[in-house]
């Protein structure tokens, strides 16, 4: 039956259950949204009303919450005389659906029925289950903004693929993407840049227009919304104290004004960036800078209901601190031996601060450096070495280790992939990635709440270009989040890759621009643009 992810069990008997006019739902309590959402997905693909039914009618779909079951499990049985889903919480239930969409075959995944086309159900029972709580995809709409519409295709896609966490990447040097009422520069300047770098940072070619766009309050509400509708919770990111040369184009006060920088060109004031690397413009670790951020992360807290709220703390240089007087008698005021300390200070304001609002702070693994912040968890991506040091503190983790389940790294090493970046990540790199290290004790191995992966977009233009990075191996990867899969190198893979020919044509279904198996399509060539590939297998820590 060709599903992905694979379920945990599944038994087939012989036969089908045809699907007519009459066919209906009967939601039970709690599975209303379920039913809702089916009717516009199943009902736009196959014609069918799907019309609310009672449970002792024929032909039913019946979807209930059993509390039995694990939160997000489910069990699915088509028998003769109807179908049966089974959900442990709201979300088991909906994730039963999406694996019934797949049994009715890539036309369920169409806007509008084929003609002449009937549709049946196998029967069969499935008893399934998640291996990991956090099967997450960030997607970096900083570096190429993504209009709402993109995001919300997005959010779809991750659904069908059962993956609920949407790790929303909206600040960065090169744009600032969410509306902050008490601050309108953020968007007024900081989401726009006179020009882009097309290709790796050492291209020579730009794209001369202007790039931006933001998010307003009420697309964010609505971008929420239309995820917790798909059982998934969205994680902010807003970048500090690096990462934030667009904050600081806004906002100057937030820089280290006593220091001046090569990125201030002819004593002009600093703009939104528009190339790619790491900026060495940085926040200053000033009562200022923390008093302004934290009246955005109280408009981010309204927004965003999310347990974790992401700072980044990623890829912060430090030579401005080194060089400017305020930071250096900040050091001293507090105690601190060096500027990783400094860094360490910032990040933990911050986790008190969102701790006293009930909330946690997650951060990439530099947030070690210097201390790592009580309560903060760690997105573990410069290899396993910072997830394995953080479980062993004691604090919990998401493994996205740069090497293995970057998106943004290329597919092939073949001259004709597009803006080629970094190592060869093929569709079977993916599928073997394991995201708990064997060097965790069962105990330090319950501090990896699960795994994601990363999108950046600094060479990803447009949709099309983002899907071709992400596709097919978001599939393998969604397996790899949810499935129980045996150890990687004793994994089934030449099973999957026959599962995948059905899964391409849903994803042709969906309209996504994958990447082909023989290769790069024409169009998704990017002749004659300079890329940053890396030859030689990848380090595995």
């Amino acid at each position: 039956m060709d599903l992905i992810p694979a379920p945990r069990q599944m038994e087939r008997a012989e036969g089908f259950h045809e699907l007519g006019d009459s066919f209906g739902i009967e939601a039970g309590p709690g599975t209303e949204d379920t039913a809702r959402w089916l009717r516009a997905t199943l009902g736009a693909a196959t014609g069918l009303a799907l019309p609310p039914k009672k449970g002792d009618e024929y032909d039913v779909l019946h979807l209930s919450v059993r509390p039995g079951l694990d939160a997000e499990a489910y069990r699915l049985v088509v028998a003769p005389h109807g179908v049966h889903i089974q959900g442990g919480s709201p979300a088991g239930v909906f994730w039963g659906a999406q694996t019934l969409r797949q049994l009715l075959g890539p036309d369920a995944f169409r806007r509008a029925p084929l003609p002449g086309r009937t549709w049946r159900l196998p029967l069969t029972e499935i008893r399934d289950a998640p291996r990991f709580r956090w099967r997450g995809l960030m997607l970096d709409v900083a570096r190429h903004f993504m209009p709402k519409d993109g995001v919300l295709r997005y959010l779809d896609l991750m659904a069908a693929h059962k993956l609920n966490v949407f790790h929303f990447h909206l600040t960065d040097d090169q744009g600032w993407r969410i509306e902050i009422e008490k601050y309108p520069r953020l968007i007024e300047v900081g989401s726009w840049r006179a020009r882009t770098k097309f290709g790796h940072r050492a291209s020579p070619l730009w794209d001369e227009k202007p790039h931006g766009g933001h998010y307003t309050r009420d697309d964010i509400r609505e971008i929420v919304a239309y995820a917790a509708e798909r059982h998934i919770t969205v994680v902010p990111e807003i970048d500090v104290p690096g990462h934030s040369q667009a904050a600081i184009a806004a906002y100057p006060e937030l820089g280290n004004t006593d220091v001046i920088t090569a990125s201030i060109e002819g004593g002009s004031a600093l703009s939104v960036w528009d190339t790619w690397g790491i900026s060495p413009n940085v926040l200053a670790p000033t009562d200022n800078t923390l008093r302004f951020y934290e009246g955005v992360f109280e408009e981010v807290l309204e927004l965003f209901p999310s347990e974790f709220i992401h700072v980044g703390g990623d890829e912060c240089l430090k030579d401005q601190w080194r060089q400017s007087p305020t930071a250096q008698r900040r050091i001293r005021e507090l105690g601190l031996n060096d500027e990783d300390e400094l860094q360490a200070w910032f990040i933990g304001h911050f986790d008190n601060w969102l701790s006293a609002r009930g909330r946690r702070l997650i951060g990439w693994d530099e947030i070690l450096e210097g201390g790592l912040a009580k309560g903060a968890a760690v997105s573990s991506w410069r290899g396993y070495a910072g997830g394995i040091a953080a479980a062993r503190a004691g604090h919990d983790v998401v493994m996205c280790p740069e090497q293995q389940v970057y998106l943004d790294h290329r597919q092939h090493e073949g001259a004709d992939e597009p803006v080629p970046i970094g190592y060869v990540r093929t569709l079977e790199d993916v599928y073997r990635f394991e995201p708990v290290p064997s060097e965790l004790t069962p105990d330090e191995a319950r501090h990896v709440l699960g795994t994601q992966a990363n999108v950046w977009t600094e060479v990803m233009e447009d949709h099309t270009r983002v899907d071709y990075q992400t596709f097919p191996r978001l599939a393998a990867f969604a397996e790899v989040a949810w499935s129980r899969l045996s150890a990687p190198a004793e994994r089934d893979f030449t099973g999957f890759e026959r599962r995948m020919v059905a899964h391409y044509r849903r994803l042709d279904a969906l309209g996504v621009a994958y990447r082909p198996p023989a290769g790069p399509r024409p169009w998704q060539m990017r002749p004659g643009v300079l890329g940053r590939p890396i030859d030689g297998p990848p380090p595995n820590r």
